[in-house]
């Protein structure tokens, strides 16, 4: 079965210092037919005004993925990391068993716009950590490319989570096909532009939930990205 998660179907947030749009059940948005997918618990595109930001809070047993679209965001936790993440990077909070942290717009006249997603760990507890790495560059990333994965990935990231974070950046007019493996679950979602599939239309925040069953390639109507996510069924 496939399932289009559509944009402006996505739960909303608005707190004047957080404008906050969610894939998945989150906060005051709850719908039980999306509480994640496989692994998957949490896609939240954010954005927060100059100056503010989420001040230190916790987690526990939890993999936390922030991706920077546009603007700053700096980051602190209670390991002692302290950075600053602009467009083009990608940080990887495992919580373990427990951290405090604060993800603040890092400008005092732009906005942060960024991805937050959620992955459920494969067993609860450990020690927590922290990762951060570059995304990799348009040109190297037209097909399919690893940033985040479990441990036997060999990907940028490391994952606590049988699980495989892949991005794609497309030219207009090209074609990116939908890999799908046998006894796992996928879940493909929109960053930036447009795309066609199998008759439907997809932009940026929509997001597609997909079973077994093959699913057509992408056919890039402008330029743009995306995530794919490859969890265990």
């Amino acid at each position: 079965m496939i399932l289009i998660h559509e944009a402006m179907n996505r739960g909303h947030t608005d707190m004047g210092w957080l404008n906050s749009f969610h894939t998945f059940s989150f906060g005051g948005f709850q719908d039980p037919t999306r509480m994640g997918y496989a692994a998957l618990r949490v896609i939240n595109e954010d954005r927060i005004v100059p100056g503010s930001g989420f001040g230190e809070h916790a987690h526990s047993n939890m993999d936390i993925l922030t991706i920077v679209l546009s603007g700053r965001l700096r980051h602190q936790d209670t390991l002692g990391n302290v950075t600053t993440m602009a467009p083009g990077e990608i940080q990887l909070m495992s919580a373990g068993s427990g951290i405090r942290h604060s993800e603040m717009n890092a400008s005092d006249k732009d906005p942060a716009h960024f991805l937050q997603i959620w992955l459920i760990p494969d067993s609860s507890g450990g020690a927590p950590g922290y990762q951060q790495a570059p995304l990799p560059e348009s040109e190297t990333a037209q097909h399919w490319t690893l940033i985040a994965g479990g441990p036997a990935a060999g990907a940028p990231l490391r994952l606590n989570s049988d699980s495989r974070v892949l991005i794609a950046a497309a030219r207009e007019g090209t074609r990116t096909d939908v890999p799908v493996r046998p006894g796992r679950k996928t879940f493909l979602q929109v960053i930036e532009g447009l795309a066609e599939v199998d008759g439907e239309r997809l932009g940026a925040g929509d997001g597609v939930q997909i079973g077994d069953e093959a699913m057509g390639d992408l056919a890039w109507i402008t330029q743009g990205r995306a995530l794919l996510f490859d969890m265990r069924g």
